[in-house]
């Protein structure tokens, strides 16, 4: 038994959040180690069960009925306040509902239009020059339909880039590439500064460490649930508006479902009050209600304890591939200071692709991103030390 091993078997043992592992629908201990759950979360062993009430006696008894008796109406707010702790914000500022893309553009033409409303002159939005590509082409949608220029910066130029054109700011939390964290607190506060608004993309950090959405004075953010969150492939995503804002939020989808009087049916338009201004339309009720039930798991757990064994889970990581893996064959692109990283490793080798489907072969689940970077998730509820050294060893043998 290797020196890493005992120690894997060691951290594992003082692992506060072991428990958890039990909570999710996982292989045994000779069966795959999941490293994906940056991509789609594991599947929380409660939803199943709620899913096969909510499709065979909410809406095969229950039908029509549900909307009030089961709560069906009111779940994008009442789920919304369920992630709200997850990213540190108060309740009644999230509203669940349509896809991190649709979520994005609804975020990113508001805070142009409050930026505008504040003054002339506001037209240029500034947007991460790494950032996911579905971000890219909403933001430039977004900068056509409000007469803007679009600028694609680095996050850490963003400061250097703003000026009295800047209407709003898009930036993603944790780069979906390499895994590095960006500065959340000081970034909003340049934009501040700036006269203009901070929109965050959190689908890569939410449930995988603290965002302190409220504590950071973020105007508007979006994430998915389907990652770290595990709500299941597809599942709805998210909208925070800070609460100050709310009343001045303008969406550029305005549909029933966020119309004051929903069942008014009235031609003209009259926004809600609060989050449920960024509803449009029906919830998607089947999703929704998987992703509430797999949002228990969080029951009873701290995202500050969750931060501590990401890194812990990452910093071990690290250290294996360093012992096992021959230097040459792989360069890491995560930072290594705490600060700057996310909750996933990233490894430029020049063969990724195919060495990434011969350890899916063997058992080691990441994925790969083009053109040369492996990546391995960790996600702290499932994920223990021994898969961790499971991996970085099956990596240096297929590395050779």
């Amino acid at each position: 038994m290797s020196e890493l091993t005992v120690k894997a078997e060691k951290l594992d043992a003082g692992d506060e959040l072991a428990a958890k592992r039990a909570e999710f629908v996982l292989d045994g201990p000779e069966g795959a180690v999941y490293l994906d759950g940056n991509s789609l979360g594991a599947l929380p062993v409660a939803v199943p069960g709620r899913v096969a009430d909510v499709v065979g006696r909410q809406w095969g008894e229950m039908r029509i009925r549900s909307w009030a008796e089961s709560g069906w109406w009111t779940a994008p707010e009442r789920i919304g306040d369920r992630i709200a702790p997850l990213v540190g914000a108060a309740a009644g500022q999230i509203v669940v509902g349509d896809s991190t893309s649709v979520n994005v553009f609804k975020a990113l033409v508001g805070a142009v239009r409050l930026a505008q409303e504040n003054g002339p002159g506001r037209d240029e939005i500034l947007v991460d020059a790494t950032t996911f590509p579905t971000d890219g082409y909403i933001a430039g949608s977004a900068a056509r339909m409000t007469g803007c220029t679009l600028r694609p910066v680095e996050p850490s130029e963003v400061p250097g880039a703003l000026g009295e054109r800047t209407a709003a700011v898009l930036l993603n939390h944790v780069d979906y590439r390499t895994g590095r964290l960006h500065d959340l607190p000081s970034l909003t506060a340049a934009v501040h500064a700036a006269g203009a608004y901070a929109v965050w993309d959190l689908c890569h950090s939410a449930g995988a460490l603290p965002v302190g959405l409220d504590e950071h004075g973020v105007d508007l953010a979006v994430g998915c649930t389907y990652k770290y969150l595990n709500g299941g492939p597809g599942s709805p995503a998210y909208l925070y508006v800070r609460a100050d804002l709310q009343e001045r939020f303008d969406s550029p989808l305005p549909g029933w479902n966020s119309h004051a009087e929903p069942f008014g049916m009235r031609s003209e338009y009259a926004p809600a009050e609060g989050a449920v201004r960024g509803r449009v339309g029906t919830p998607d009720i089947l999703s929704m209600l998987a992703l509430e039930a797999a949002l228990e798991v969080w029951d009873g757990v701290t995202v500050e304890a969750v931060r501590a064994k990401s890194l812990a889970l990452t910093d071990f990581f690290l250290e294996c591939v360093g012992t096992y893996v021959p230097e040459s064959r792989v360069e890491c692109l995560t930072p290594l200071p705490h600060e700057e990283r996310g909750s996933q490793v990233a490894l430029r080798c020049a063969d990724a692709g195919p060495v990434m489907q011969r350890l899916i072969g063997r058992g080691v689940v990441g994925d790969f991103r083009h053109p040369d970077v492996l990546r391995f998730g960790f996600t702290p509820l499932y994920v223990g030390f021994a898969d961790v050294e499971r991996a970085a060893r099956v990596l240096a043998e297929e590395l050779g």
